[in-house]
């Protein structure tokens, strides 16, 4: 019996494509190869397995031990300085992926989903005499067991690699990405990490409070170059502050590796220098994984990056084949994968889904957060257009203050003609769940003058986003 779709992947995008189909009534199959360390079957892609689920496990058990350690004292507690058990820390972070992992495969047997471990390969569709039936259309082999499946839909959500350096391999042991990064025995005593981005500020996060010195060279001149510059430039203050050595504006030279540790040389501002660390993290971006299941074979249209070629519905050049996540354009986030992935099960059955780029949210899960949503003030201003600014500081906050952590702002870009929130940017704890709000005035169309008029609960940290609309107006009440 022909499917009506089959999804190959089964991360974010993927287990989610297929749980939104099955329930919309088509019959689905899910196919994923990610396995555990003990040989079970691993749904839930990088997020899952080595990326959002255990990073945000080890920054929240390094973030109660950094507390234990520096910051319970003016709060009147006193304790012996903390013990680290790292192999407990990394054994509750394994328990929490596996319970989503668990988690994910219940969905499956819920929504009906036909879950299949093992890789997926396409080629095209056969005729009785063997050859390529001339239709264009594809099916799916299954390893190791053999087995072809054919569907009227495919959805391609294979994700996204690690990026190596040219000529450096991951070895996971003195060179790692962010694999061998969240799966440390010890404690490096020096640790380098090259690029200053997510994944690079979070796991330097991570080590840094366990007791690493780290070390982060960065090529860009500019901090974080992807945030508002007003928010990267206090984020930056405050990792400093907390012991990050961030230099930026690197350019990195030969790295080489041995039984004493990793040497890595580059130029920076101040001339040419080595930095010498027990372990490298290698943080300088992804790339799809649009190779080996045979998208050549069919004829599947990939850019000049490897990136899955799709129209704004994320439709492929093939008929019934549909590509997501962090093989197609826009940015790399497991969110904006869910959104495509639901999108697209709906427009396969005949619905209007639909996944708005432009409101998809960011997130930097250091300590303070960064989170932002729309653009940014010189993006705004670069495209010529007349904003107000409003800005608020969690210096000012009543909840901020009580907590002992007033770090940080909310900045709120508005239309200077009509009003509309085009931007919304916080640097601080909590931001990763108070850029909610933001994201939903900007799907409403709402102004600043709309959440400046919106009760919010005191103290709490949301009552900056609204003095941040009220400072849209110059009319802060309490800055």
């Amino acid at each position: 019996m022909e499917l009506d779709v089959a999804v190959i992947g089964a991360g974010p995008g993927g287990y989610t494509a297929a749980i939104r189909a099955a329930q919309l009534g088509l019959r689905t199959v899910c196919i994923d190869d990610w396995t555990a360390s003990d040989g079970q079957p691993a749904p839930g892609g990088t997020c899952t397995n080595v990326g959002c689920i255990p990073s945000k496990a080890l920054l929240q058990s390094s973030e109660y031990f950094d507390h234990a350690a520096h910051g319970l004292g003016e709060h009147g507690i006193v304790c012996a300085p903390p013990t680290l058990d790292l192999g407990r820390m990394m054994a509750r972070k394994d328990a929490v992926v596996r319970q989503t992992n668990d988690g994910i495969r219940y969905l499956f047997r819920k929504n009906k989903i036909e879950f299949l471990a093992g890789r997926a390969t396409l080629r095209l569709r056969a005729d009785a005499a063997g050859t390529a039936a001339g239709d264009g259309a594809v099916e799916i082999v299954v390893e190791p067991e053999g087995r072809v499946l054919q569907a009227r839909n495919v959805i391609l959500a294979t994700g996204s690699s690690p990026r190596p350096l040219p000529g450096i391999a991951f070895d996971e042991q003195r060179i790692l990405s962010n694999r061998g990064a969240l799966a440390l025995d010890a404690v490096p005593p020096r640790l380098g990490i090259i690029g200053a981005g997510v994944i690079g500020l979070e796991l330097g996060s991570v080590w840094r409070r366990l007791g690493a010195q780290v070390t982060v060279l960065e090529a860009l001149p500019q901090f974080l170059g992807i945030a508002d510059e007003q928010i990267a430039r206090e984020a930056l203050k405050a990792f400093r502050k907390q012991g990050l050595d961030i230099r930026l504006g690197v350019q990195i030279g030969a790295v080489e590796s041995g039984a004493a540790g990793v040497a890595v040389a580059y130029r920076g501002a101040d001339g040419d220098g080595t930095l010498e660390c027990d372990r490298l993290v290698v943080a300088i971006g992804r790339v799809p994984n649009s190779g080996g299941w045979g998208a050549d074979a069919v004829g599947l249209a990939l850019d000049a990056r490897g990136f899955v070629t799709v129209d704004e519905h994320c439709r492929t050049n093939l008929a019934g084949v549909w590509a997501i996540g962090d093989l197609v354009r826009g940015p790399m986030l497991a969110h904006k994968a869910e959104e495509e992935g639901v999108a697209v099960a709906e427009r396969i059955a005949g619905k209007a889904g639909h996944a708005d780029l432009a409101r998809i949210p960011s997130v930097v899960y250091t300590d303070p957060e960064i989170a932002w949503v729309g653009q940014t003030e010189a993006q705004l201003r670069a495209a010529g257009r007349a904003v107000r600014v409003g800005t608020f500081p969690f210096s000012a906050n009543g909840r901020a203050r009580a907590a002992g952590n007033a770090v940080g702002l909310v900045k709120m870009l508005a239309d200077e003609s009509t009003d509309e929130i085009l931007g919304v940017h916080i640097l601080g704890a909590g931001a990763s769940e108070l850029i909610a709000e933001g994201v939903t005035a900007m799907a409403f169309g709402a102004s600043s003058e709309d959440i400046a008029r919106i009760c919010h609960a005191h103290p709490t940290r949301s009552e900056a986003l609204r003095e941040a609309a009220l400072a849209v107006d110059r009319r802060a009440l309490n800055f």
